[in-house]
């Protein structure tokens, strides 16, 4: 027995950090978040909100907005910031297509953000269920436009193009953190083959509005999120999204630190003025967070850009 330092005996791994002041989330219509969770119950469906436990699910279930995931709740890899179970996934559902679009249209979303669990057990990660999905939810749903957030497809070849032909309006794959933290982060991804992935999306169809996200508060560098920057500049990628890595439990990754709303204010402006089309960047900002307004937002840009170069 430890009798120099008892206190240490059962220490939890990584002891979480109290929140700041600033990190608040709310319920703005308790009805409709009910309501929400018994359509998507109801279906037998999963969504990113409850199984990655998003700070923001209150709010955005109190407005009817919901990221469905698909291919089942349990993910192969076994990322250290992620809340989602690691394992073996069970056989992918042949209706979900057809729940997905179901659910899209019971709830009435005019912007649609349907993510997965990382599916490497599959031959090819599951890009062709991600294309039904797609074209199902758009043939019952055709005013609704169609977020597609993916597993980047690492050692799949170029079956990602399954869902580039499908044409989604967004497609989004998150680079998560910094290159150097990636072997601790992200151990079953590459930093390059993330960037690589959003670059090529975009070369086969200019059309489609690309997005990714990065954390931060896991000990990386002011430096390094510049160069992340200019990475995701460099593959054409249109909307960047930064927000608090908040470890989920003391068995997660530990949290270097709380940034504060200046910071990311200060990120967002950094990062409009190197080029991004759409930045938001705050605390609780998440891929999904406000995403049917953030299009909107880019839709408009991208028509006003036409109108001042219409020869381009």
């Amino acid at each position: 027995m430890n009798t120099r330092h008892p206190e240490k005996v059962n220490n939890p791994i990584n002891p979480i950090k109290k929140k700041p002041s600033w990190i608040r989330t709310r319920i703005l219509d308790s009805q409709n978040y009910f309501k929400t969770k018994e359509i998507i119950n109801t279906k037998k469906l999963h969504t990113v909100c409850q199984e990655a436990s998003c700070p923001n699910i209150s709010e955005c279930w109190s407005k009817r907005h919901a990221t469905f995931m698909i291919m089942g709740d349990t993910c192969t890899r076994a990322c250290a910031f992620c809340n989602v179970k690691t394992g073996k996934p069970s056989h992918l559902d042949p209706l979900e297509p057809k729940k997905i679009a179901q659910a899209t249209k019971e709830l009435d979303l005019k912007h649609v953000v349907i993510t997965s669990v990382d599916r490497d057990d599959l031959k090819d990660g599951g890009a062709e269920h991600f294309s039904k999905i797609i074209l199902e939810t758009r043939k019952m749903n055709n005013q609704t436009t169609i977020e597609v957030l993916t597993p980047d497809f690492f050692r799949k070849g170029d079956v990602y193009k399954k869902i580039v032909n499908a044409k989604p309006d967004v497609f989004n794959h998150n680079i998560e953190t910094v290159p150097s933290l990636y072997l601790k982060v992200r151990p079953g991804s590459r930093y390059f083959a993330s960037v690589n992935l959003l670059k090529s999306v975009k070369e086969i169809n200019k059309k489609i509005f690309t997005k990714s996200g990065i954390m931060l508060g896991l000990g990386e560098t002011r430096n390094e999120v510049l160069q992340v920057m200019d990475d995701l500049l460099v593959a054409n990628v249109d909307f960047l999204t930064i927000g608090q890595y908040l470890q989920p439990t003391v068995r997660h990754y530990p949290l270097d630190r709380y940034v504060h709303p200046d910071e990311f204010a200060e990120l967002k402006s950094i990062a409009l003025s190197k080029g991004f089309l759409i930045v938001a960047s705050s605390p609780l900002t998440r891929s999904s967070y406000h995403a049917d307004e953030d299009f909107s937002k880019m839709k408009k840009l991208r028509e006003k850009q036409a109108s001042c170069h219409p020869l381009q």
